[in-house]
């Protein structure tokens, strides 16, 4: 057998060659841009940089718009639309027909008639999103936009009594561990997805001109609790907040016995309002901002 000649071989590398060790190094996940690298950025030591970015996307979005002032409308996400209601109300019922002695079944259709009574409130925010819109429209100085939480509900029916009266609105989606999905009435470059909830809740007062809480659960009780506080604290500038459904939040919350123990100063029950209608609601705040009313 021939053996080669050693100085017979190619002393340079080949081109080929070249290429192919060029591409394993583009390939290497530490040749990727920094800010193109999403398992870089997903480090924990990368949190503050990720929090700086969540912040930075919605505000200046917001900004290019012009997006100067907001009313914010909180509540719960498991309240349904009159249509759903009744709708989960007929089949709970035809369930119950077709297996009466299921005591399941029974329960729910209790559970169903509970939505429909508590529709009100999708009908109710709806309305109120409708006025807030309307007023922009014919007045735009004075321009308000509805942001919500951009779920269901509650959110939802802010949304779509914006995009009912013909205005536009915003969503501010929070990443959970079961899926959540935009409504469908939020404005499409308004609509954002958050993963930290406190970046979230500072793009909710940011712009805040007023804020107006249905009823709902721990999320709407957060978010109220942590505007009183800032509003109690003057971290932020006082802006009115309607508590809608005067029956429910004070069987929910005992504000007196707060003062009685003198956890609260009898001044802070100024910062809270008291209504049961959508019109009584938004005259609240053309009260405080001296508008003209719908």
């Amino acid at each position: 057998m021939k053996t080669k000649n050693p100085l017979d071989e190619r002393h340079l590398g080949s081109a080929s060659e070249a290429l192919t060790q060029a591409l394993e190094l583009q390939d290497h996940p530490s040749y990727r841009l920094s800010f193109a690298d999403s398992e870089f950025l997903m480090q924990d030591e990368l949190r503050p940089v990720r929090l700086q970015l969540e912040y930075l996307k919605p505000q200046l979005v917001l900004e290019q718009h012009k997006v100067k002032a907001t009313v914010v409308v909180f509540g719960s996400a498991r309240f349904l639309s009159p249509e759903q209601a009744a709708l989960q109300l007929a089949a709970a019922q035809q369930q119950c027909t077709l297996a009466p002695d299921d005591s399941n079944n029974e329960q729910l259709v209790q559970q169903a008639k509970r939505q429909v009574r508590n529709s009100r409130y999708y009908v109710e925010a709806q309305r109120f999103a409708e006025l807030v819109t309307r007023h922009s429209q014919q007045c735009p100085k004075s321009a308000l936009m509805i942001i919500s939480g951009g779920g269901p509900g509650v959110m939802e029916a802010a949304n779509r009594g914006a995009y009912q009266a013909g205005g536009k609105s915003i969503g501010l989606n929070i990443v959970l561990p079961h899926e959540q999905r935009p409504n469908p009435y939020i404005t499409p470059e308004f609509c954002f997805q958050f993963h930290y909830f406190a970046i979230r809740k500072m793009h909710f007062l940011q712009r805040a001109r007023a804020l107006v809480a249905f009823p709902g659960g721990f999320g709407t009780l957060d978010e109220l609790f942590e505007t009183l506080t800032l509003l109690q604290t003057g971290k932020a500038s006082q802006v009115p907040v309607v508590l809608f459904d005067e029956q429910f939040w004070r069987r929910l919350i005992n504000f007196d016995l707060l003062v009685e123990e003198g956890l609260i100063s009898p001044q802070d029950l100024a910062l809270i309002r008291f209504v049961d209608t959508a019109e009584a609601a938004w005259q609240v705040i053309c009260d405080n901002y001296q508008l003209p009313p719908a």
